[in-house]
């Protein structure tokens, strides 16, 4: 016992386990889905920008419903002008884009209410943008929304969940851990 003591309590002792610690200390986020509806690869994506992951890796869903929630706790680093993208960043730096439908920038914000603004703190499952998903499949060119992950150099690993189906704030979609 006496033993045990005097190596905790000596400085080399503290030093190996910090720097051991640190060194092997991983860490992971799950998100869970920011859309209720059918959960799609991101090669699935009828867009070269996302399906060839020139933005980043990440999953996309086809919604059947026009509300997109936190797949995180996150901040709201950035609400595009035209509403139809939000960019989220974790406490651990991992910055999400969600972009609602394709070539929606085109409707310039037609249907679409922003339920947050930029520097808000969000709980995963919170609301953030609700729009008329029937507008979106008249005036864009698809209804499928990617989640991408615009910050890949710190993730080593990208765990992706295809269950089929998803419920918005509730379905882990992908675990990613980081560097």
């Amino acid at each position: 016992m006496l033993f045990s003591q005097n190596i905790k309590n000596n400085w080399r002792y503290y030093f190996v386990k910090k720097l051991i610690w640190k060194k092997t200390k991983i860490s992971k986020i799950k998100l869970v889905s920011p859309i209720e509806g059918e959960i799609l690869k991101l090669e699935d994506v009828p867009d070269p920008v996302f399906s060839q992951k020139m933005m980043g890796d990440g999953i996309a869903f086809f919604p059947i419903e026009g509300k997109v929630v936190a797949p995180a706790d996150a901040k709201v680093i950035n609400v595009f002008p035209t509403k139809h993208a939000i960019a989220l960043e974790t406490a651990e730096g991992l910055e999400i884009l969600i972009h609602i439908g394709l070539d929606t920038i085109n409707m310039k914000g037609e249907g679409f209410s922003v339920c947050v603004a930029e520097g808000d703190q969000v709980k995963a499952g919170d609301i953030l943008v609700t729009y008329s998903l029937e507008l979106v499949k008249e005036k864009a060119s698809s209804t499928i929304t990617p989640m991408i992950i615009t910050n890949g150099d710190i993730v080593t690993h990208l765990e992706y969940h295809y269950s089929g189906q998803s419920v918005a704030g509730k379905t882990t979609v992908l675990v990613v851990t980081l560097k």
